[in-house]
C-alpha cells in the first residue's frame, strides 16, 4: 500500500518555494463574534506547514451530512442507528467510547493533507504519515502533554468505532463493517517520548470520497467552535445553504441529523443560545418558535460565492449543479 508522507510533501513545497520566507498569519479572518470562540492558539505558523496548509480546509461531505460523531466529551456507549431519506448507519462505540465531534479534527487535517496534495497532483494513498505536533498546530490546539494524551485516545475511538452503512462513496460501496480510521501507529517519539510521527489508514469508505473530491471546504474558525453541537450546526448550515441564501428544517429532523442525545426541549434550548451568541463562522440562526422552525442564513453571500468559486476550481466542476449544497 502506498505511503502518503506529509513530510516528504512539505520538503517538496520548500524546494519549490520562492525566495521569501516570511512567517505566513493565517488569513482566515475571526468572525465578529471573537468573544464566543475559542482563540487562535498558534497566530504564527512555521514555515513549511503555512506552505503546505495555506489551502483551505476539507470536509468529505458524507459525515457532515450524517450524524456519525457524539457530540460531547463523556464516553458514548450507545449502539446508533440512523435512518433518512432511505440510508441506513449503524454505528457502535468501543470500550472507550464513540468517536467525537472533536475526534473528527484528525480526519479534517488528513482530508486537507490529502485533497492538497491531489490538487498539486501529487501521488496519494490511504496511509498517511503525519506529525502530531502539525495535526495539534493546525487544528488550533495547545501543544502541551496532555493535548498529545488527548490525541492517542482520539486515535483508539476513531479506529475502535465501528460502521456499517449503505451510503455509497466516490459511487461505491462499502458493504463490510469498518472504522473511518482502519489502523494506526506511533512510529517515531520525541526524547521526552511524546508521539512525533503518526502512520494512518484510512476506510476505502472515507478514502473513496477523497479521491472522488466529495468535499466541501470549511472555514478555519471551525476549530474555534467550543461546543460540540455548534460544530455539527456549522457542518448542517455548510453542507445545505450551498449557494442559497439560507436553509429552513424543523426542530425535530434537525435533532435526529445532528446526532445529539437529548430532549426536544432541551435541543430547542441548547439551539436558541447558539442563535443568540452568533458564533457559527459565516452563517447566523434564526428559529421559529411557533412553528418550532430552524433557519441558517448565509452571512457573507460575496465570501461564500468566492469559496464555492474556489471549489469549482478544484474539483474541475462545469456546473453549479454538481456543487454540494
Amino acid at each position: 500500500m502506498e505511503l502518503f508522507d506529509i513530510e516528504e510533501i512539505k520538503r517538496r513545497a520548500a524546494a519549490n518555494a520562492n525566495a521569501s520566507r516570511n512567517p505566513i498569519v493565517d488569513g482566515a479572518p475571526a468572525t465578529s463574534n471573537g468573544n464566543a470562540l475559542a482563540p487562535i492558539r498558534h497566530p504564527q505558523q512555521d514555515f513549511f506547514l503555512a506552505q503546505i496548509f495555506d489551502a483551505p480546509l476539507k470536509d468529505d461531505q458524507a459525515t457532515m451530512e450524517h450524524p456519525m460523531f457524539s457530540l460531547s466529551k463523556t464516553p458514548d456507549l450507545k449502539i446508533r442507528v440512523y435512518e433518512h431519506n432511505g440510508n441506513t448507519i449503524t454505528i457502535t462505540p468501543s470500550a472507550a467510547g464513540l468517536a467525537t465531534i472533536w475526534d473528527k479534527d484528525i480526519l479534517l487535517f488528513t482530508i486537507s493533507c490529502l485533497v492538497e496534495a491531489q490538487n498539486r497532483r501529487l501521488p496519494i494513498g490511504r496511509t498517511v504519515r503525519l506529525r502530531a505536533r502539525d495535526l495539534l498546530v493546525y487544528c488550533n490546539r495547545g501543544t502541551s502533554g496532555a493535548e498529545y494524551d488527548a490525541l492517542v485516545k482520539a486515535f483508539e475511538r476513531l479506529s475502535g468505532t465501528r460502521i456499517k452503512t449503505d451510503i455509497t462513496t466516490g459511487k461505491k460501496r462499502t458493504r463490510q463493517g469498518f472504522g473511518l480510521v482502519e489502523s494506526w501507529s506511533i512510529v517515531e517519539r520525541t526524547t521526552s517520548n511524546r508521539m512525533a510521527s503518526i502512520e494512518l489508514t484510512l476506510s476505502e469508505w472515507l478514502y473513496n470520497a477523497i479521491v472522488a473530491t466529495e468535499v466541501l471546504t470549511l472555514s478555519r474558525d471551525y476549530f474555534r467552535l467550543r461546543k460540540g453541537l455548534e460544530r455539527r450546526l456549522y457542518e448542517l448550515a455548510r453542507k445545505h445553504c450551498g449557494l442559497q441564501a439560507k436553509f429552513a428544517i424543523g426542530l425535530e429532523t434537525l435533532l435526529k441529523k445532528s446526532g445529539a442525545i437529548c430532549s426536544v426541549r432541551e435541543f430547542r434550548r441548547q439551539v436558541r443560545e447558539i442563535a443568540a451568541t452568533g458564533a457559527l463562522p459565516d452563517y447566523s440562526i434564526t428559529f421559529d418558535s411557533n412553528r418550532d422552525l430552524v433557519t441558517l442564513w448565509t452571512r457573507d453571500g460575496g465570501k461564500r460565492l468566492r469559496r464555492m468559486i474556489q471549489e469549482v476550481r478544484d474539483r474541475g466542476i462545469t456546473t453549479l449543479d454538481e456543487v454540494g449544497s
